[in-house]
């Protein structure tokens, strides 16, 4: 079901053509930054994977891959991936990449049970970007300094973006803030896991929220993740609450809503997958070729995740929907009332 949201007075600071500059401008630098940041060379990533092999990443578990035939190979079915959270990993074990060091790149994927609106579409492109790590670096510490690493190259972008286009107006604020799923649900008892995301960013105007998919107090997680990529189960050295993995959000006041820019996390190890699982009711994947290797010790320890390139877009040019960043299939209803709100859909 689309849902728009219908700025007060919306006006577009940029037209088509400076928009389009826009957008090269910042995929291009942007990605040299996280390159720099994180010591990350840039690969070349699949559109599809044969299905089976546990390599697409099913997301919540309930979004259906888009799935064809492939006549060359007796029909055998290939899926359209959801991201390449698993397939990085793989990557990282085949071209030995040390510790410290990584690899990331553009991921373009159809998500065809998205529900369409300004922040959501058919087709997603993002940065994925993978790392390997030491055991001793599955921290807190470690997850917290990488998120701030990730952050500085937004503000460093936003910068370049408004020194080009000095119509625009920089909204990152200074300071990126951390904040436990748990605690959020204890400051905020009494509402939905999305009113709290909203009142925690419209607060902070940054946040990265730690502990996602594993079970709150209240029996619910924060949010859906599936149990084999992101290590959302073990406990904090200092016996706080559980979760290696979370969510970047910033708040946009063009459309007067928080935006979740990045999800990323430190990996399962073998305990965490088997725990994960396990708890899950989902062992039955051990049997796949991706589990079967990580539980076999063939895969590196490692950290990683992925930066919507639409929706950084969309935050640095102050844009209302991301159909003015990207080329995507919206119904006819909603292109004729983001004309009439002068909202210019590609």
């Amino acid at each position: 079901m689309s849902y728009l949201i219908r700025p007060t007075y919306y006006k577009a600071v940029l037209n088509k053509n400076e928009t389009e500059q826009g957008i090269k401008v910042i995929k291009d630098f942007f990605q040299e930054n996280l390159a720099t940041a994180l010591c990350l060379r840039r690969v070349t990533g699949p559109l599809f994977v044969l299905r089976g092999l546990g390599i697409n990443d099913d997301l919540s578990g309930r979004e259906r891959p888009v799935c064809f035939p492939v006549k060359d190979l007796a029909d055998a079915p290939a899926e359209v991936v959801h991201s390449l959270a698993k397939w990085k990993r793989l990557t990282l074990a085949d071209h030995e990449v040390k510790p410290g060091y990584g690899i990331y790149t553009d991921m373009n994927a159809i998500r065809a049970d998205e529900e369409l609106g300004n922040l959501h579409s058919l087709y997603v492109d993002q940065w994925d970007w993978e790392r390997t790590i030491r055991p001793e670096d599955r921290t807190i510490a470690y997850l917290k300094r990488t998120v701030q690493s990730i952050y500085a190259a937004m503000k460093r972008t936003e910068f370049l973006v408004c020194e080009r286009f000095p119509n625009l107006v920089a909204s990152l604020p200074e300071e990126l803030h951390f904040i436990y799923a748990e605690e959020l649900l204890q400051r905020y008892p009494d509402a939905t896991a999305k009113e709290r995301e909203r009142l925690i960013t419209k607060e902070w105007g940054a946040v990265f929220i730690i502990g996602i998919g594993g079970a709150l107090s209240n029996g619910e997680p924060h949010d859906m993740r599936a149990p084999d990529y992101d290590d959302y189960s073990t406990l904090a050295p200092d016996g706080a609450y559980p979760g290696l993995n979370g969510d970047l959000l910033v708040w946009n006041d063009v459309l007067d809503c928080p935006v979740e820019l990045s999800s990323m996390g430190i990996r399962v190890d073998k305990e965490a997958l088997l725990r994960q699982l396990e708890q899950s009711g989902k062992q039955e994947r051990l049997e796949l070729y991706f589990h079967r290797r990580l539980v076999e010790g063939t895969l590196p320890l490692s950290i990683g995740g992925g930066i919507g390139q639409s929706r950084l877009c969309m935050l640095y040019l102050r844009k209302a929907h991301i159909g003015e960043i990207q080329a995507s299939i919206w119904s006819e209803s909603m292109r004729k009332e983001c004309a009439e709100l002068g909202i210019p859909l590609i």
